[in-house]
């Protein structure tokens, strides 16, 4: 154990609840139990409590699963559904319940924000501080703190603050042990104080930590999301650009990568963002904006979530550009269900929303994907999965590349040519070695690259 963990223990350490055991609160509850605190993990699921009771999380998170474990047995951590069990046994209560989009609209859900909040203070049996991570729009910070004023017994003292997540899928372990910043919203010195105890370790091992008021704290995580989004977006409007142009979209990158106020991140061109943030985030941002007035921040999140939406329809042009116009009664090998490597997340992802569209236009579509067949599957029933990369590419008249796994993007083109009866691969990720793909016999069509046929490169840009 380290110091830090030994200081905060000798120091009777505030005992920790986390309301809801999704990506966020499974993998914070194991996070804090991991910097030595007591923490109980609460869910409505009762299957969803079982599987972590047992060391299993219900979805794939690298690093997750022996974490659980370790801390379960360590007796650290623990999950119930009890609600009250829970917030009685602590001082600490963190809402990371999702906040979904709304049927029928742009708006974030927040009844399970609102329900959690309003269980937690109903519950208090003594002064707790509860704090939210969960992404929300802002200004509900403000509407759950009447929510706990009205809901808390009478005698208890119970604040509420915000303390957004972070959290990249494939990364969560890390970015919670280890985070890049911390934000505290809306805290007095008492409260702020217990949020520096509970995040002694990586304060001391140099994450700084930034206080803000509670509309601020609730604005930087959307924030952040909608920048990120911003920067894809771009990239794949000049990809668009580089297409008629004859360009290459990742040599253009790295040159703009270079230049210190833009970086090379999330400069990647392909077939956009998809999952559980992004998308939900930026349309929320955009629907809170225009209640607010902001009508420029609204115009341009549009464009950004248009742009995004238009990738995938590229690839389907590509897919019927290299079958000859019909993609009907082809069999087309797919590579990639998940929204990004390292997840099983099928939520909005961009490569099981291009397999299905193909398949509705009659091709036969055989899926494969690392990690996210049984996700996949039970999203899309109606498509053809495949164990393994080799058995979705057998036969096939066209290979398109949707996620970039390692597995992909490191694998033997020349095997897999053999395996294919079409020779065309449309990388959709831009991931692939085209060079090494091309000597191997296959045609690769990129996303805003220099394709490998003359034929596809415009002879003359008309000028003006």
């Amino acid at each position: 154990m380290t110091t830090a963990k030994k200081t905060q223990k000798d120091q009777a350490a505030p005992r920790i609840s986390v309301i809801g055991t999704g990506y966020l609160g499974a993998t914070h509850a194991a996070a804090m139990a991991e910097l030595g605190f007591d923490v109980i993990g609460v869910d409505t699921d009762p299957y969803k409590v079982a599987e972590l009771t047992e060391g299993r999380a219900p979805f794939f998170e690298p690093g997750l699963p022996e974490l659980i474990r370790s801390n379960v047995a360590a007796g650290r951590l623990r999950f119930t559904t009890d609600l009250a069990e829970a917030v009685a046994a602590s001082d600490v209560h963190f809402i990371c319940v999702g906040t979904p989009q709304q049927s029928g609209s742009f708006a974030a859900n927040l009844s399970y924000v609102e329900a959690a909040t309003r269980g937690i203070a109903a519950a208090l049996t003594h002064d707790a501080l509860i704090v939210g991570k969960s992404t929300v729009p802002v200004g509900t910070g403000a509407r759950l703190r009447a929510i706990v004023a009205e809901a808390a017994p009478a005698g208890v003292d119970a604040e509420l603050v915000w303390n957004p997540e972070f959290l990249r899928e494939g990364k969560a372990v890390d970015d919670t042990l280890r985070p890049d910043r911390l934000v505290f919203g809306g805290t007095s010195e008492r409260s702020e104080a217990l949020l520096r105890r509970v995040y002694a370790t990586p304060i001391a091992d140099g994450t700084p930590v930034l206080i803000a008021d509670l509309p601020t704290a609730e604005l930087v995580k959307v924030s952040a999301n909608a920048f990120l989004a911003t920067k894809i977006s771009f990239i794949n409007a000049i990809a668009e650009v580089c297409d008629a142009a004859g360009a290459d979209v990742a040599l253009l990158a790295d040159a703009l990568g270079h230049d210190t106020r833009i970086g090379r991140q999330f400069l990647n061109a392909g077939l956009g963002f998809g999952g559980g943030c992004l998308p939900k985030d930026i349309r929320a941002l955009m629907h809170r904006s225009g209640e607010l007035g902001a009508h420029a921040a609204v115009g341009l999140l549009q464009q950004v979530d248009e742009i995004n939406m238009g990738r995938r329809q590229r690839v389907i042009d590509l897919a019927l550009q290299a079958l000859g116009g019909s993609v009907l009664n082809r069999r087309i090998g797919v590579l990639g269900a998940a929204f990004k490597p390292h997840t099983d997340d099928v939520r909005d992802s961009p490569a099981l929303n291009v397999a299905a569209a193909l398949h509705l236009r009659g091709a036969q579509v055989v899926v494969y994907d690392p990690q996210a067949r049984g996700t996949a599957q039970r999203l899309f029933p109606t498509l053809g999965y495949a164990e393994s990369k080799e058995e979705a590419l057998a036969g096939a008249d066209l290979t398109v590349v949707l996620t970039e796994w390692d597995e992909f993007t490191g694998a033997d083109p020349a095997a897999l040519r053999e395996l294919a009866s079409g020779g065309t691969v449309i990388d959709a990720r831009n991931c692939l070695d085209a060079t090494a793909w091309n000597a191997a016999g296959w045609t690769v069509l990129g996303m805003g690259r220099v394709p490998a046929s003359a034929a596809l490169v415009p002879d003359a840009l008309p000028l003006h």
